[in-house]
Parts: structure tokens; C-alpha cells; sequence
């Protein structure tokens, strides 16, 4: 590896340079500057691959490596270093990143083809990719915060791309802003972690604060971490991940992020941004494992947001909402594994592999379905779709496939690890094997329903319900080769990874050797029931969607049905326990200083005012002036000292 580390600094250089010359050069890109976009995400891909083809050449035992860049800051005892580290684990985030976003940058020279500012979009879209390789290259919580930083900005500029010259200008800004202020509130968690890092350990790099925590190996006492103090920075770190991955309670600003174009939604809500909460809660498996109350705090919330989302995704009539709550529950998968140690490391990792394909796969699809279909997104006007544009069903079909868990495409692999995993049980708390279990298995068969019923109300159904004057048709062959690549990956790549544990022997020297433990019931038995689960959920999607009428027009539906397509309250819920109070707090403070300051305390300075004034003629300029007041003061003291000595003779 040494002779080609050198090639690193390049997979973050190639799209930051993009980037600048996007921004910097002005209209004078704008006839070329989408390719060079796609080039610079090319390149980066091209040096990614050279790494991990070495690495795989690499013994397991040297495969993680810290290269320094520089120090970028030394004051006293403080050494602040930036580093890369190439291991398995951001390796494998570089290959997706790359991978899949430049096949997103393809469809996107297509797609974005007659807006005026496509040149900016491959911009941010460079900026995003470069932020994001930053993120996960990174060789401390600090670096990794400055490219955690950087995908929040690149998402904001991105989500709101469409912020003007359009009917949805407002709500698109709107959309961009939610999602930036509930980002920063998951941030103060990770800013907050590594206060306590550093004041623990007197570092952030990975190096120092993860083997602090973990300890030399000879038990609890050789660790320099407590596990008070590993319990809080674990708490801290969730909070940063919530807010990154949309997770319960920081979810609400995924669904309103659909505002961006649709390529903005493939790469950073399915296949990078959202992913990096889990990434940052597998590279601080660590801390996790020496904080059994926040391990725990992580599987709950994976739990109730897989659920969360799941439900929600069952009432979208929008397509790209839709894909969004499912986006958000399968990021609670990952992260439920994520709370269940050495056993669900390598498959959230796994399934957070096979998701960039199978849902970016999805979002271009349903590009693909609006481009046609002159940028409608109510699944309620498509319908018979599969005959006019038979690539993107075949691809989105592979996908449906794929999410659904069906063998032997990739989400087979990679989820049912996951329900595997979370169903052993755990010493001294045996609820939680058959609790989190069995939320895994109705996740399943939720999201079984409302795929099956997304796809089938797009491509299926008895008679077309669109638009009058539509004229749906397959798109340039830019927008649909991304599609076959990705249909491919959706379809193999699980296969290919999983068959004879490859891809969890891949992952080991990171995340360690999971021990291995019977779950609670034999693994015949919940892959079983898990397909049981799951073919009745889309055979019920299927006779709801596909074989009776699909009114044009939403039904009233249950009480829990409306609730689910207002998000189960979640922003009636923020608006009142968030932001209802913080405009009471403003109003106070803006009584007060109207009330207190501006008209109270306004008297102090008109009396200042009043005294100056009074002052002010005594200091005319005239001499015979200040000497008729030096005489005017000589007789007041006399006359004082007179009445004083008076007064005195009298006693």
C-alpha cells in the first residue's frame, strides 16, 4: 500500500477542484461544466479503486493505515493533526460514494439538461461528493466534522436548488432551511462528544480516544475512559446521527428534502447523507460497546424509526415522499444493527452497501417515471406506466425486489442478516431478542405493503389514471444506463457479497470478529417467516393496487392512515414542543426590551441627556467666563468656610 498512498489526498482533491472551477469560473463553464463534474466524480472513483484493489492484497492484519496531510494547528501541548485513514470500512463508503454518485452525475447531465443552471448543480454535487469523502476518510471526530459540516452546507445549497422562478420557490427554500437548522441541532451532539474526548484524552483522533475506551485488553480497569464519561459521549454521538440519518426524533425534515431534483435525492437521501449517521456509529463501535445503557439507547431508536417510517411510507401518495420514509426506515435498520455490537456491524454496513444501489436505483427510476410524466409526483395520475417505459419498470422492479428481501436479490443478504442479528439474545435481558425481533419482521412486511403498492400503482393497475395530454416515454439513454447499472447492482451485488460471508470477512479488521451466538429461534425459522411476512404484505398491496381501482382521488381512509400522511404529527408535534415555545420566548424578550429597556430604562439616559445640556453652557470658550466662574466659586467657599467657623465660635 505505501507506494499508492500517495494517491489518497486525490479522491477528496478530484471533486473539491470540480468544484471551484464550477463556482469560480463562471458562465464560461456553463457549455462544459457538467461533464467536468461527471469527470472529476470519475476520477475520484478511478483512485478509489486502485486502493482497494491493493488493499485487498493487503493482510488483514495491515489493513488500516493513517496517513498524515499536515498539522494544522500547534499551540503549546496542542497538536492538531489532519490524517487519512484507509481501512475496509472507508474504503467500501468510497467505492459507493464514487461509484454511485457518478452514475448519479450521468443521469443528472441529462436530467437537469434544460435548466440554466446546471453548471451550479454539478457544483454542489462535486462539493457534496469531496465533503462527504472527507467525512469518511477522515482519521479523527474532528476532520470527519469538517466534512460532516460540509454535506449539511452542500445538502442546504442542493435541497433548495429550486428556490426561484418556480410555484414551489418558497416551499423549496423553506425545505432547505428545515433541513439545515435540524442538522445543526444533531451537530451540537457531535461538537459536544468531542468536548468530552478531548477533555478525557487530550485528543479526537481515532487512534487515541477509541483504544482509551476499549482499554489494553486486560479488563475494565485499563480503560481511561469511565463508562459514565462513554456513556455521554455515546448519547452525544446517536444525537449527531439522528439528526444526519433522519432518525426518530429528528426525522421530520427528510420528507420535505424531496423538494430538491430528484438526482439530489438519489445521492444524498439514499445512498450518502443519510448513511452517515451509521457510519459514525460503526467507526465509534468502541464507545458503544464500553456505554451498555447507550447501545441500548441506539437499538431502541433504530427500532421506532424503521417502524416510524414504514408507516408513514404506507399513505404517500407522493412518489418521492414515499421513498423518502422508506429511505428513513431502512436507515433504522441500520442503525438497530448498529446498536447490537460485533453481531450487527458488518450488516448495517452490509445493508447500508446494497440500500445506495437499490434506493438510488429507485429515486432516478422515479425520476425517470416524472420526467415522463411532466414532473407529476402523485402516484394517483400514473398507472399502466410498464408498456411505455419498460426499462425503468424492469430496473424500479429490481429494486422493488430488492428492498422487499426476496432471494436472491441483495436486500436478501444484507436485511436478513439484520433480523437475524437482532433476534440473539443478549445476557441478562432476554425481552430485547424477541422485542427487536419482531419489530424487524413487521418492518419487513410493512415495507412489502407499501413498495408493492408504490410499484404497482405506477406501473400496474387496470387502466391509466393520467393527466389529460400526457404522452409518458423512456427518457436519453444518460438517464436510463444508470438505471441498468444500478438495476444490476440491486439484483447481484448482495448475492455476490454474501455468499460465503465475504463482504463480513472484508469488514473485520474494523469492526471485529463477532462471536457467534444461536438466536432465539433457528435461522430456518425466521427466514421463513420473515418471506411469510413479506409476501402477504405485497399480495395485500397487490389485490388493494393492482387488481381493484385506484380512486384518482385519496380516500378519507382510518384515523391511522391520516395520521401517517401527516408524518403521525411529527411536525404538529415539533411545532408544538419546539417551536411554539421558542416564539413565546421571543415575544418576551421582545416585550421586555421594548417595555423594560427602550421605556424604563429610557429614562436613565434622557436624564444624561438633560444634565449634559445643563453642563454643556458652562463650557463656552470664553476666558473672562471661566474667570467670573473661578471668582463665582472663590466667595462660595469663603462664604462656606465663614458660616462654618460661625457656627463653631457660637458652641
Amino acid at each position: 500500500m505505501n507506494d499508492v498512498i500517495g494517491l489518497a489526498p486525490w479522491l477528496i482533491g478530484f471533486p473539491l477542484i470540480g468544484a471551484a472551477i464550477l463556482l469560480l469560473g463562471g458562465k464560461a463553464t456553463d457549455r462544459w461544466g457538467h461533464w467536468l463534474g461527471v469527470l472529476a466524480s470519475a476520477a475520484s472513483g478511478v483512485v478509489g479503486f486502485i486502493l482497494m484493489f491493493r488493499m485487498i492484497g493487503t493482510p488483514a492484519e495491515e489493513r488500516s493505515i493513517d496517513h498524515h496531510l499536515w498539522t494544522w494547528l500547534s499551540a503549546g501541548g496542542l497538536d492538531v493533526d489532519l490524517g487519512i485513514r484507509l481501512d475496509p470500512l472507508s474504503l467500501t463508503f468510497v467505492m459507493l460514494v464514487t461509484f454511485v454518485g457518478t452514475l448519479i452525475h450521468v443521469y443528472s447531465v441529462a436530467y437537469m439538461d434544460h435548466d440554466p443552471h446546471r453548471r451550479r448543480f454539478f457544483a454542489y454535487l462535486n462539493l457534496f461528493v469531496a465533503a462527504m469523502l472527507t467525512l469518511v476518510l477522515a482519521d479523527s471526530y474532528l476532520l470527519l466534522f469538517v466534512g460532516w459540516e460540509g454535506v449539511g452546507l452542500a445538502s442546504y445549497l442542493l435541497i433548495g436548488f429550486w428556490d426561484t422562478g418556480r410555484p414551489s420557490a418558497r416551499e423549496n427554500a423553506v425545505a432547505a432551511k428545515k433541513a439545515f437548522v435540524m442538522n445543526r441541532i444533531g451537530d451540537m451532539g457531535l461538537i459536544a462528544a468531542m468536548a468530552l474526548m478531548f477533555s478525557a484524552v487530550g485528543s479526537v483522533r481515532f487512534a487515541d480516544v477509541l483504544p482509551a475506551v476499549a482499554g489494553d485488553g486486560t479488563g475494565p480497569a485499563s480503560a481511561l475512559i469511565s463508562t459514565g464519561t462513554a456513556t455521554a459521549i455515546g448519547l452525544c454521538l446517536l444525537l449527531a446521527a439522528c439528526g444526519k440519518s433522519a432518525q426518530f426524533p429528528l426525522q421530520a425534515w427528510l420528507g420535505d428534502a424531496m423538494a430538491g431534483p430528484t438526482p439530489v435525492s438519489a445521492l444524498i437521501h439514499a445512498a450518502t447523507m443519510v448513511t452517515a449517521g451509521v457510519y459514525l456509529m460503526v467507526r465509534s463501535g468502541p464507545i458503544l460497546e464500553a456505554a451498555p445503557t447507550a447501545q441500548l439507547v441506539v437499538v431502541i431508536v433504530g427500532a421506532v424509526t424503521l417502524l416510524f417510517g414504514a408507516v408513514v411510507g404506507t399513505a404517500k401518495d407522493d412518489i418521492k415522499k414515499a421513498l423518502a420514509a422508506s429511505t428513513m426506515s431502512q436507515i433504522g435498520y441500520m442503525m438497530l444493527a448498529a446498536g447490537l455490537g460485533p453481531a450487527g456491524y458488518a450488516f448495517a454496513i452490509f445493508h447500508l452497501l446494497t440500500h445506495g444501489f437499490f434506493k438510488a436505483g429507485l429515486f432516478l427510476g422515479a425520476g425517470s417515471v416524472m420526467h415522463a410524466m411532466s414532473d407529476q409526483t402523485d402516484m394517483r395520475r400514473f398507472g399502466g406506466l410498464s408498456r411505455f417505459l419498460p426499462i425503468t419498470w424492469i430496473t424500479m422492479g429490481l429494486g422493488w425486489l430488492a428492498i422487499l428481501g426476496i432471494p436472491p436479490f441483495s436486500g436478501f443478504w444484507s436485511k436478513d442478516g439484520i433480523i437475524e442479528a437482532a433476534f440473539i439474545p443478549v445476557e441478562g435481558q432476554p425481552w430485547r431478542a424477541w422485542v427487536f425481533g419482531t419489530v424487524a419482521v413487521l418492518g419487513a412486511a410493512i415495507t412489502a405493503f407499501y413498495m408493492t403498492r408504490l410499484f404497482f400503482m405506477t406501473f400496474g393497475g387496470r387502466r391509466p389514471r393520467w393527466t389529460e395530454g400526457q404522452h409518458p416515454h423512456e427518457g436519453s439513454p444518460l438517464m436510463w444506463w444508470p438505471l441498468v447499472f444500478l438495476g444490476v447492482g440491486s439484483a447481484a451485488l448482495g448475492a455476490v457479497l454474501g455468499i460465503g460471508g465475504t463482504f463480513t470477512t472484508w469488514l473485520e479488521p474494523v469492526v471485529g470478529q463477532a462471536e457467534h451466538h444461536e438466536p432465539v429461534l433457528p435461522v430456518p425459522v425466521i427466514i421463513t417467516v420473515t418471506l411469510v411476512v413479506v409476501v402477504l404484505g405485497a399480495l395485500l398491496a397487490f389485490r388493494m393496487y393492482a387488481v381493484q381501482l385506484v380512486p384518482e382521488e385519496a380516500p378519507r381512509g382510518s384515523v391511522l392512515t391520516r395520521a401517517a400522511r401527516r408524518d403521525l404529527y411529527q411536525d404538529a408535534a415539533n411545532e408544538t414542543l419546539v417551536v411554539l415555545p421558542a416564539h413565546g420566548v421571543a415575544r418576551l424578550v421582545q416585550v421586555g426590551d421594548r417595555d423594560v429597556v427602550d421605556r424604563g430604562w429610557g429614562v436613565l439616559p434622557q436624564a444624561v441627556s438633560w444634565f449634559g445640556a445643563v453642563f454643556r453652557k458652562a463650557q463656552s470658550g470664553y476666558v473672562r467666563s471661566y474667570a467670573a466662574g473661578m471668582a463665582g466659586g472663590v466667595l462660595v467657599i469663603a462664604a462656606v468656610a465663614w458660616l462654618v467657623v460661625g457656627l463653631g465660635g457660637a458652641q
